[in-house]
């Protein structure tokens, strides 16, 4: 599933692309992806066609585009968008031909910046999906219950230190927790802990607030420089809105490294299960937590 940097490297492509423009016409071709917008596919297209995008925005691994206010009233409207497993919004020219796994058109005019394009929402799993959220220009009702991210720059990083030291959920747990910090999914998670020292099953109240801090850095170097690089692109299923792969997947230095040796100390990177997915992590430069010796319960034997 992309993870901030992915859906952010997604979000800039649309801020340069897309503002500004009339939709001019809303093409359906699957219903699954409009789900959650329970009068239907027609009347999701109804309620876009004619509006312009006004601006691109993110929370953790949800995007949004605000909507020019009808008839002026505010708060404006949005079209809300989660990538799911294997979503895709791409920017192509309006006679590219059709993607194999095209779900939904917007047919977008022209803008002082070039000709009419489309907007295509590509799935080919069909677990993301699009929302048009009413009064969801500034926050999104359904998104207010996820966090901040580490690299928004209202993040309140003391409150959150505060949080994971009151916990007895592994670090990592508590990583993938959107509601305590959004955007870090599994394949940051074992990046920032790998850079941190710092084993995945240690828990919140077991850390200092210096060690809470340091990963949480870690979290922000990491997706900064995946940022930098375009993201992480295992396959073609994650691309930017031009169709391009990032390349990130070549830094990881923990994530799916099993059996290579540590880039720190040599030692081969293991790989243990974890929720149904998999932790990567260096035995050496992050030492599993000990188990808790269970207290000795004392007590008279009565006859």
């Amino acid at each position: 599933m992309p993870e901030l940097p992915e859906v952010e490297v997604v979000r800039r492509g649309l801020d340069a692309h897309v503002l500004g423009r009339t939709i001019e016409a809303v093409e359906v071709l699957h219903p699954r992806p409009v789900r959650r917008h329970l009068p239907g596919p027609e009347d999701f297209a109804a309620l876009l066609t004619g509006r312009a995008f006004t601006a691109a925005r993110r929370r953790g691994k949800f995007l949004w585009l605000p909507l020019d206010p009808l008839d002026g009233a505010a708060p404006a409207d949005a079209l809300l968008a989660h990538l799911g497993m294997s979503g895709q919004l791409l920017v192509q020219p309006v006679d590219a031909p059709a993607e194999r796994h095209l779900r939904v058109r917007f047919r977008l005019g022209a803008s002082p910046a070039g000709g009419p394009l489309d907007l295509r929402f590509v799935d080919q799993r069909m677990f993301g999906g699009l929302w048009y959220s009413p009064g969801g220009g500034e926050l999104p009702a359904e998104l207010a219950h996820i966090a901040r991210d580490p690299l928004d720059p209202d993040f309140e990083e003391d409150a959150f230190v505060r949080r994971v030291r009151r916990s007895s959920s592994g670090i990592k747990r508590i990583l993938l927790n959107q509601t305590m910090l959004s955007g870090v999914g599994n394949i940051y998670a074992d990046e920032a802990l790998w850079r941190a020292k710092v084993h995945g099953e240690r828990r919140g109240d077991q850390l200092t607030p210096g060690q809470v801090r340091e990963v949480l850095e870690a979290a922000r170097a990491v997706m900064t420089a995946a940022l930098g690089e375009g993201g992480t692109s295992f396959d073609a299923l994650y691309v930017n809105v031009n169709g391009e792969s990032g390349y990130f997947d070549r830094s990881l230095r923990a994530y799916g490294r099993e059996g290579e040796p540590c880039a720190r100390c040599g030692t081969p990177i293991r790989r243990a299960s974890f929720m149904n997915r998999s932790s990567f992590f260096c035995p050496v430069c992050q030492p599993a937590p000990r188990a808790r010796r269970p207290r000795a319960v004392r007590g008279s034997i009565g006859g």
